[in-house]
């Protein structure tokens, strides 16, 4: 695995990646992104390691283009400008980074196998929470869940006499 780093773009075939979009016409770059995504996103017996580490640098530059945090690539990601990538794609970057890290995925098996393994599962944790952020546990009870004594009397009686 030619990686040095934990980043998206931190290996050999997401800074490839990220050269092709360098290369490729602007009109041309959304359609590449989208379809690494695609790729990654589909259910499949296996995710090769090099479809999950270019979703995962796909998936970086969807977070990068509709959130409000820095911007998670390294030196080594697309240095030419990006088109206005669709909102639909934070989905799809969603399913994509949840094939990465799954039980089926190659880039995840060789990450639980390196030191900083954990660190890495944390930053794709990071930024599939940046495009699916996690709902907040309610501190205060909205609707009541079990009926007033009152209610339940009469609910009861109801009930029995038919």
């Amino acid at each position: 695995m030619g990686t040095w780093d934990i980043g998206p773009f931190d290996n050999d075939t997401a800074a490839d990646f990220a050269g092709d979009l360098d290369e490729a016409a602007l009109e041309e770059r959304e359609a590449m992104i989208r379809g690494v995504l695609k790729r990654a996103a589909r259910p499949a017996d296996f995710l090769g390691i090099y479809d999950g580490e270019r979703a995962v640098g796909a998936a970086a530059l969807v977070v990068a283009q509709h959130s409000d945090c820095d911007r998670p690539c390294s030196n080594y990601g697309p240095s030419e400008p990006l088109p206005e990538l669709p909102a639909d794609l934070r989905m799809l970057a969603v399913e994509s980074l949840d094939q990465v890290v799954s039980n089926r995925s190659e880039l995840a098996e060789l990450w639980a196998e390196a030191a900083n393994g954990p660190k890495w599962r944390q930053d794709i944790t990071r930024l599939r929470d940046v495009l699916d952020p996690p709902v907040p546990p309610q501190e205060e009870v909205l609707f009541e869940t079990s009926p007033r004594p009152e209610l339940a009397r009469a609910l009861g009686s109801r009930l029995k006499n038919g």
